[in-house]
């Protein structure tokens, strides 16, 4: 009898609809990352977004976790690569990702995997979801944003005691804090994400690809020059809009309006 061949350790699905769905499948070893599978993951995450196709990504992990972090057996290949090289690292890819990501956290979100699910864009938890950053525990230096990103989210107090202590965020600490969006059942969590991803979806697309960008590159910069920035890609898309685009607009807009007061 033949061996069955080797599980794909991260699996594509792309539904007809317009959300692809990623999944880290390695659930024996919590989704725990090898480099091989960070290559993966990144070249996944740059396919979806050059494919037209796809409109909102959704990440999640097979089982228990949704990512454990490095597998610490294989840390030094990890490691000692080049950290630098985007494009085997799935964060950089995320962050350079024009589409939606929606982060689909079943079960531990660790470190690196801790890492993966701030670079998502919204986060969907299950009532068991837990958050936690173990570098300081292990003696690793963060290198995917973990110690920039979690104090502009929850606040760099509350931010310092999970990085320095390893501290567990629970899914409804993670709620109050504003690090997740939505909490769920466990068993609801993909279905919810996928319902969030569908939602952005309806909407105009490219105006969604337009809007997450002035959103994440605003949120680099301080107020001024954030609405500087927001007001220079404002005149730069109307100016680029014929007369079409514009009558366009206003008939879908009309149409809406129209349904809206049938209702």
């Amino acid at each position: 009898m033949e061996a069955a061949p080797p599980a794909e350790l991260i699996v594509v699905e792309r539904d007809p609809t317009g959300v692809a769905v990623i999944t880290i499948n390695r659930p024996s070893s919590l989704n725990s990352l090898t480099r091989p599978m960070m290559v993966l993951l990144a070249a996944a995450i740059r396919r979806l977004d050059a494919d037209p196709a796809v409109g909102a990504l959704v990440l999640t992990g097979r089982g228990r976790a949704f990512c454990s972090g490095v597998d610490l057996t294989a840390a030094e290949e990890v490691f000692k690569g080049d950290v630098k090289d985007v494009d085997a690292n799935p964060v950089a890819q995320m962050e350079r990702c024009r589409k939606p990501i929606i982060g689909a956290v079943n079960g531990f979100a660790v470190t690196a995997g801790f890492e993966i699910a701030l670079a998502c864009d919204i986060l969907v938890a299950g009532k068991d979801a837990k958050f936690i950053d173990t570098h300081t525990r292990f003696g690793i230096f963060p290198s995917w944003g973990l110690s920039q990103k979690l104090p502009r989210i929850i606040g760099i107090s509350r931010a310092r005691e999970v990085s320095l202590s390893g501290m567990a965020i629970t899914a409804e600490m993670a709620e109050k804090w504003g690090l997740v969006n939505h909490v769920v059942d466990n068993g609801e969590v993909l279905k919810k994400a996928k319902e969030v991803a569908l939602a952005i979806l309806r909407n105009n697309r490219d105006m969604v690809l337009m809007y997450k960008s002035v959103i994440n590159d605003g949120f680099k910069l301080d107020l001024g020059h954030a609405l500087a920035l927001e007001k220079e890609r404002a005149h730069s898309y109307y100016n680029g809009m014929t007369k079409g685009q514009f009558a366009a607009m206003q008939k879908f807009i009309s149409s809406r309006s129209s349904k809206s007061s049938k209702l």
